[in-house]
């Protein structure tokens, strides 16, 4: 007892020093994170780097910073800044009523009248209808251009984590396999199973982050190509949307799918069909060849895993909840499989449903 009491008072002052500490530093999580993550990714360019220039690991850290920054960080950039540009105008022609819905959707009532008899028959009113249908439309459109501006607004706290995230990168490059090792010994699990985690988590980040965002671009590459082919306007912007809803369970047709319903409204039925065709039996297919082929396979995990996870993970972290989900899920897996391993029962028997047979002569 006099023994394990110094222990349990010892164990729960980390415990608290272990919860402040992490309390002290959440605002920068996802910076820490996003450091991780892109230190899974170019670790292998590290090396090669420092392969190169034999002992100067930090010569060979900053240069896959900056590798980084060429080949992600500034295209990257670039595409914010043109969104940026094509949200401010889209978003000011809705304030200056450029795009004129009102008489848009006067054409579509006049193209496609409405039977007032009949709806009056299920208590509806078509003029109620026809104002809820522009306000819906109106608003929802104002919405997207202004939640661009939004996104892209918060320019001081994206550059102080931005800023973080590169610090913090440079050092989980040059000290990465030392501060595993450290890990890996303080954390009394097993060495075994410690490393089992880490590489789980290694593979999901790497699968997810590759899959989702290869998938996510191609599918917003091709929807920005057929909404300048039919002649929407901000093609571009759409197409930026288009790669974030990719990374959404609903995927892309959250972006074309009301597009075609508008064309099909306003009598445009040879750009709805394109929009239909094109965005069903090709963007979709992206997705449905691609995906689990890069994720789920990768991941080791069922689809429908991957979609529940990915769905959580959205609702929690945001955006980044598209890496983080599919990582909790699939530590989840592994630390259930791992118990059942080490304090399960052996699986002697498999249970098989009756068959036909079987039932038959039971009865």
């Amino acid at each position: 007892m006099k023994k394990s009491l110094p222990q349990f008072f010892f164990l729960l002052v980390v415990i608290i020093v272990t919860a402040a500490f992490f309390g002290l530093i959440g605002g920068f999580m996802m910076a820490i994170f996003w450091a991780i993550v892109f230190a899974i990714l170019f670790y292998g360019r590290y090396e090669k780097f420092l392969n190169r220039f034999k002992n100067k690991p930090n010569l060979s850290a900053a240069l896959t910073v900056l590798y980084i920054l060429l080949i992600v960080i500034i295209p990257l950039t670039i595409v914010a800044f043109a969104v940026i540009d094509e949200a401010g105008n889209v978003y000011e022609q809705f304030q200056d009523n450029d795009l004129s819905i009102q008489e848009q959707i006067t054409d579509i009532q006049e193209a496609i009248p409405i039977d007032n008899s009949l709806l009056r028959k299920f208590g509806l009113n078509a003029e109620k209808i026809r104002t809820n249908v522009t306000t819906l439309v109106t608003t929802g459109t104002k919405a997207l251009a202004g939640q661009a501006l939004t996104f892209t607004q918060n320019i001081f706290g994206f550059v102080v984590n931005f800023f973080l995230m590169l610090y913090i990168l440079f050092f989980f490059l040059r000290d990465g396999k030392r501060l595993i090792q450290e890990l890996i010994w303080v954390i009394p699990i097993g060495d075994k199973q410690e490393l089992q985690l880490l590489q789980r988590f290694e593979s999901v980040a790497r699968a997810t982050v590759k899959g989702s965002l290869l998938v996510a671009m191609a599918q917003g590459v091709m929807g920005g190509i057929l909404f300048a082919l039919v002649g929407i306007e901000a093609a571009f912007l759409w197409g930026v949307f288009m790669v974030l809803a990719s990374l959404l369970p609903v995927g892309s047709a959250l972006i074309w799918g009301p597009w075609a319903i508008v064309m099909f409204w306003q009598g445009e039925f040879g750009r709805g069909m394109a929009l239909l065709i094109v965005g069903a039996c090709f963007i979709g297919l992206i997705d449905n060849i691609l995906r689990p082929r890069l994720v789920g396979q990768d991941t080791k995990m069922p689809d429908y895993l991957v979609l529940l996870s990915t769905l959580g993970g959205l609702t929690w972290f945001g955006l980044s909840g598209f890496v983080i989900g599919p990582i909790i899920a699939a530590l989840f897996v592994t630390c259930w499989q791992m118990l059942g391993r080490e304090y399960g029962k052996p699986r002697e028997l498999v249970v098989t449903a009756p068959t036909a047979e079987e039932l038959g002569k039971e009865e």
